[in-house]
């Protein structure tokens, strides 16, 4: 008789059998992202390309409704295998990325439950603005990418016929914008219908090639670049012209709130979710953004007191709108202006973090056909793969818009040390899922874009008053957007009512101040992840210095907050608990 194993033995045998034949939790995981990275990549082509995967890069995506329909339906059968993995086995970058991916899918579903999907455009944004700078977004290096880029404008006519009729669904269910924004909304469609397709912005390209090119190949891919721009984009944006004209304007709805939508509480509530990752009652927010408001017009007014004005803060901030000084004379000097700044924020970077990013990033105007429409700045981030640099965009249209002391906070936020220093270096994460390198989360994103702006102060920036001024002025506008945002879309508030709180406690002008209020009507919530997510990257700070006080390095603590990338702002908080637990006991772990 052959002896009978004992129970330990057969135990350790279950065990190897396990290990060897079953994927480990954290492998689980990792397939599960797998599959959710590459539908995502299909489900959006010009974002695969950003993000350096050209598998792609002859395409545009399906936003059809059936299309969305069943990108939710995947969403919904990944959440079910995620909510299978324990999350309490995974360590923390792999708890992160569990999260993240969570959030993910459920935004994704909850936003086809609201009928989001059927509001693609803002005042400032959508499909026919990004286009044309798909000249400035894909690679244009060889033959192949040339004819790549030729299918896309090909794509175009079916591309934009999906969007019609997206939004014809939003039409007859009631999902449109306020007439109240719409303003000249027709000319960001209007200045692609050109008569002569080589002065279509997208047409741009063909006028120059990589030297490598033979002479038979520029003229064959420019003969098919010019038909296509004349016999696809041109009409395409024609088309949707006619549509916008006719169908979608005269059926603009004439109130502004979020909660006038079919189903607008529950809209706004999923909004709020979405750009703060925080679960806060518009109530709440409001309440958060006064008190704000409140303790920055305090520090607004010491400056003015420093600066000697005689007048009340309405006619300093008058003196600051019309005084000559304070403004560029031409879009070369405010450029120029930048430019330094940047230049002097380079240098200081050291002092302000351990790690900084291998990508570069450079400064363009924004151009003229979307200019009067949209704000200030904004940045474009770098190519995944590499090929491509950050760009900070700044409005160099009406300079009486433009204020010189400004210019300092505005460009800390766009570049460094906020925007590219922070998305760069989360591209550049190693060994890390890219569902995680290429998530952005508002509130992370934005909230450390304000944070960034503040750092300027221990680094030598805003010694002039005035632009110290400016500074204040920028946090002010972003607690007002607290108070602005949920006062539209919560609690009645008018245009008129908002655009009034806005010139009474902000030194912005007038037009930014219009343009701004018109961009919180038709982008519900977006404006709130600024503020609430530099509170809270404010707050930790000050709990690891209250807790470590001389182990308190900031270096080091821009470090912990930055290295895993965008994350909800409560995962924020267990990734700096254990940043000060590690840092107290006087290492920190390689999975910190």
């Amino acid at each position: 008789m052959k002896p009978q194993p004992t129970t330990l033995v057969i135990l350790l045998i279950t065990l190897s059998s396990a290990t060897a034949d079953e994927p480990t939790v954290k492998d689980r995981l990792r397939r599960l992202m797998d599959d959710v990275w590459r539908q995502q990549l299909a489900a959006a082509p010009l974002f695969a390309t950003r993000v350096g995967v050209h598998d792609y890069d002859d395409r545009l995506g399906d936003v059809s409704i059936d299309a969305e329909a069943a990108r939710v339906a995947q969403a919904k059968a990944a959440l079910a295998r995620l909510n299978q993995i324990p999350l309490t086995r995974l360590g923390l970058s792999a708890r992160i990325d569990w999260e993240i991916t969570r959030r993910l899918l459920e935004q994704q579903i909850e936003a086809f439950r609201v009928k989001a999907h059927l509001m693609p455009l803002t005042n400032r944004w959508g499909f026919h603005i990004a286009f044309p700078e798909l000249p400035q977004q894909v690679p244009l290096g060889t033959v192949r990418d040339y004819e790549n880029y030729i299918r896309r404008l090909e794509a175009f006519p079916r591309y934009t016929r999906q969007h019609i009729e997206l939004l014809r669904q939003a039409v007859r269910e009631g999902y449109v914008l306020p007439a109240a924004v719409l303003k000249d909304y027709d000319k960001t469609i209007s200045a692609h219908v050109v008569e002569n397709p080589e002065a279509s912005l997208l047409y741009q390209p063909f006028s120059r090639f990589p030297p490598s090119f033979s002479a038979a190949d520029r003229r064959r891919l420019q003969e098919a670049g010019r038909a296509a721009v004349a016999e696809s984009v041109i009409p395409a944006y024609r088309e949707f012209l006619k549509f916008y004209q006719e169908e979608y304007l005269p059926a603009a709805r004439q109130t502004i709130a979020a909660g006038d939508l079919p189903n607008g509480k529950a809209y706004y509530r999923w909004a709020i979710g979405v750009y703060t990752t925080l679960d806060l009652s518009p109530q709440q927010i409001h309440a958060i953004g006064k008190a704000e408001v409140e303790r920055i017009g305090k520090e607004m007014e010491a400056v003015r007191n420093k600066v000697g004005f005689e007048g009340d803060h309405a006619a300093f901030v008058e003196y600051l709108r019309t005084e000559p000084r304070f403004y560029a004379e031409t879009p070369e000097q405010l450029l120029q202006h930048v430019s330094w700044i940047l230049k002097r924020m380079d240098g200081q970077l050291p002092l302000l973090f351990r790690k900084l990013p291998r990508t570069p990033y450079g400064l363009r105007p924004i151009p003229d056909y979307i200019a009067p429409k949209t704000t200030s700045a904004y940045y474009s981030q770098p190519a995944g793969d590499g090929t491509r640099a950050g760009f900070y965009y700044l409005n160099t249209y009406d300079l009486k818009s433009r204020p010189l002391y400004e210019m300092e906070a505005l460009s800390l936020h766009e570049a460094v040390p906020g925007h590219h220093l922070q998305l760069a270096l989360a591209q550049e994460m190693q060994n890390v899922h890219p569902l995680r390198r290429f998530t952005e989360l508002n509130a992370f994103v934005e909230g450390w874009a304000l944070y960034s702006e503040r750092l300027g102060l221990e680094v030598g920036f805003y010694q002039d008053p005035y632009s110290d001024f400016g500074r204040l002025s920028f946090e002010m506008w972003r607690a007002c957007r607290l108070v602005v945002d949920t006062g539209i879309h919560a609690l009645g508030w008018s245009r008129r009512q908002a655009i009034d709180y806005m010139k009474k406690n902000t030194a912005l002008s007038e037009h930014n101040i219009v343009a701004e209020v018109d961009r919180y009507i038709s982008w519900p919530g977006q404006a709130l992840g600024y503020k609430l997510g530099e509170l809270r990257i404010t707050a930790l700070r000050r709990k690891a210095e209250k807790e470590l006080g001389s182990r308190f390095d900031l270096r080091e603590f821009h470090d912990a907050i930055l290295r895993h990338g965008s994350v909800p702002l409560g995962v924020l908080d267990t990734i700096v608990e254990q940043y000060i637990a590690d840092r107290a006991g006087g290492s920190l772990s390689a999975d910190h």
